[in-house]
């Protein structure tokens, strides 16, 4: 990924919003189009893949949640501007690059653990990135409070289950099974760290060849991202998603992200706005101390303005930056 192409993805991707990253508050509710609203045109979806085997997915047993895609504002006039509730089946997105440069990208949206704010036809970010030689995965996960057997370690399963099956099948897209990325966005930065930091972890019983594959990302980059699950900065919305019937601050702190990081955490890159009103900054900057303190090699970008989703700032340049820096790109 040359000069030119990096800045060309920082600028667009600032510059307009990224249908993968969503506030950690937005509404679930199902709602239909608004008919008084000029509509979009629907795109076509990317192709897609199930993360696990028919009857394989842990802790399904007796789940009967039923899978909904709704329009995040229905009065926009965007039929891609969706989220999905109540996930059932997992899935992979693949945006695949027209000239594969090797690198790989598991991109996780946010959405509070409540839904996945993500669009069938993905977004402007993976857009780039491909454009540029990238190849770009995106996942849907799971949800805690769906009543899943193996409850909070759900979405984790889902996400060391995505990075397992994209670089087991790296002849396939022509990927370099070493430099493949994470990238999170809000609650689905948690969930982006927590993989980080949990590669080691056998969060479920292996199934098939490809969970002999390493969950270790190359480099995380963490976006507005929900950290700690403790009081006073923690989001209140993923805390109750991921605990709704309550719980101790010591199993809070098991998937608070400052608690548990290795020393051979990949290196981290973090992006947050001050005046973020939704999850507080601190949430990035405890975890860049944190890191900083145990020597991972780690970036902290606090923005003044932006809120979350951290609009109008150019996040993806320093972020690119940082992951050529560590060998995702050469």
């Amino acid at each position: 990924m040359d000069r030119r192409q990096l800045l060309s993805f920082g600028a667009v991707a600032a510059l307009l919003p990224v249908v993968t990253s969503a506030s950690a508050q937005d509404s679930g509710k199902v709602a239909a189009a608004d008919p008084a609203v000029t509509q979009k045109p629907l795109l076509p979806p990317l192709e897609s893949f199930p993360i696990w085997p028919k009857g394989k997915m842990p802790g399904a047993e007796g789940v009967t949640v039923k899978e909904e895609w709704i329009l995040r504002n229905p009065k926009a006039g965007d039929p891609n501007d969706t989220a999905a509730t109540h996930v059932a089946e997992p899935i992979l997105m693949v945006r695949r690059a027209a000239k594969p440069n090797g690198a790989a990208i598991l991109m996780i949206p946010g959405g509070g653990y409540v839904r996945v704010a993500v669009s069938r036809a993905g977004g402007l970010s993976d857009k780039e990135l491909a454009d540029a030689g990238t190849t770009v995965f995106i996942m849907t996960y799971r949800l805690p409070n769906d009543n899943w057997g193996s409850a909070q370690l759900a979405p984790l399963q889902d996400a060391q289950r995505a990075l397992r099956l994209i670089r087991h099948n790296a002849a396939k897209y022509s990927i370099d099974p070493n430099r493949i990325a994470v990238m999170g966005f809000s609650a689905g930065g948690h969930l982006a760290g927590w993989l980080s930091e949990s590669f080691e972890r056998e969060s479920y019983t292996p199934i098939d060849a490809a969970d002999t594959q390493s969950a270790k990302p190359l480099v995380t980059g963490m976006f507005y991202p929900v950290m700690t699950m403790l009081a006073p900065y923690a989001h209140t919305g993923s805390v109750k998603s991921m605990f709704p019937d309550g719980a101790t601050d010591e199993d809070k702190k098991k998937v608070s992200l400052e608690f548990n990081l290795p020393k051979d955490m990949p290196p981290t890159f973090l992006a947050h706005a001050g005046d973020d009103k939704t999850v507080p900054a601190e949430n990035s900057l405890i975890l860049y101390q944190a890191l900083r303190a145990q020597k991972t090699p780690t970036e902290l970008h606090i923005f003044e303005l932006g809120g979350h989703g951290l609009s109008g700032q150019d996040y993806t340049t320093p972020w690119t930056a940082f992951a050529k820096r560590h060998g995702l790109w050469g």
